[in-house]
This record gives structure tokens, sequence and C-alpha cells, in this order.
């Protein structure tokens, strides 16, 4: 384990091994990063080991599924809210930008993120602001965003289903998680 193993992630084959290497130097930075694979690759380990390899990993490792949740419970979800901004918000609640401050946002299937949000989130990435649903003062969370899909975003964007200043402004670094069929290699480990 500890010769084939990077983040609990298994591989010895040139592709794994490239992807590792790759994974080392950029958690050595603040850039976003767009992780991309199949579903099962191991997208989610790869964001951990970004955050873990990262100075942000004494701090919390904050993940959230874009495709699980309504777009009213999602915006609320990641910018929290205000004390009667909708029924049953029975008081102030922090959103997860403001959870993960100092550490990683994770945003699994973001391509399954809807329109109104992504918008939100676009404004969220280029100023370093969020407001909570319901008004209440701007935060400025200071939050990496790591980013997975196994949609492809070019033709989501194409399709007028994703926004492409978004997809820009999530993927400054892309990784590309290769299936195990395509790591043969790996297949005794």
């Amino acid at each position: 384990e500890r010769e084939y193993s990077f983040s609990g992630i298994i591989g010895q084959c040139k592709e794994i091994q490239e992807l590792f290497a790759l994974v080392r130097s950029i958690a050595q930075t603040d850039v976003t990063v767009l992780i991309q694979g199949e579903t099962g690759t191991g997208k989610e380990l790869i964001a951990r080991a970004v955050h873990y390899n990262s100075q942000r990993k004494g701090k919390r490792f904050v993940a959230v599924n874009c495709g699980a949740l309504s777009m009213t419970l999602l915006e609320s979800e990641l910018f929290g809210h205000e004390k009667g901004a909708f029924t049953g918000a029975i008081g102030q609640k922090k959103g997860i930008f403001e959870a993960a401050d100092g550490g990683t946002l994770f945003l699994d299937e973001i391509g399954e993120a809807p329109l109104a949000l992504q918008a939100l989130l676009l404004r969220a990435l280029e100023t370093g602001e969020v407001q909570p649903v319901g008004g209440g003062p701007v935060r400025r969370p200071d939050a990496r965003i790591v980013t997975a899909t196994d949609a492809d975003l070019d033709q989501l964007v194409a399709d007028g289903r994703f926004r492409d200043p978004l997809r820009h402004r999530i993927a400054t670094y892309e990784l590309l998680v290769p299936p195990l069929r395509e790591r043969r290699a790996d297949l005794g480990l």
C-alpha cells in the first residue's frame, strides 16, 4: 500500500503515477480544479488528495453533490440563509462556502447544477463574495474550489445547459481520471 497508494488511490501504471504528480504539483497552488472522469473512477478521492496535499489540509474539506438537491435547497446550503428567508428558516444559517473557509469546497456533479445556481456560483467565484438567501451581510470566505463531473461540459455549454464563463472559471486546471479498464496494470493491486 505504501508503495502504490496515494491518498487512498491505488495505482502503479504510468497514467495514474502522472496524475499523482500533477495532484502534488497543483496542491501547492490555490487554483480552481476541474476533475473529469467516468462514474466510479475516484474523482472525490482525487479532490481529497488535492486538499490533503495542500497548505489547507489543516482546515475542512467540505463536499456537496450539486445534482442531489433542488435549486432552492442548494442555494441555501451553499450560501446560507437569514432568519425568515423562506418558510422554515427559523434562524440564521451559515452556508457551505463559509464552512469551508480556509479549506476546500468540493462541488461534485457540477454539470448537474441548475443554470440559475451557476450564475450565483460564477458571481461568488469572480468576486470572492457570497450573500445568504434573504439578504444579510455579504461574506468573503476563503475556500479553494475543486469541482468534478462525469459530464462533457463542452457539450453542455454547446447545448445551453452550462454557462461558458463558469466552465472557464472552475477549470483553471483540469485533471482527467482514467477508468480502471485503461489501467490494466493496476487490476492486480
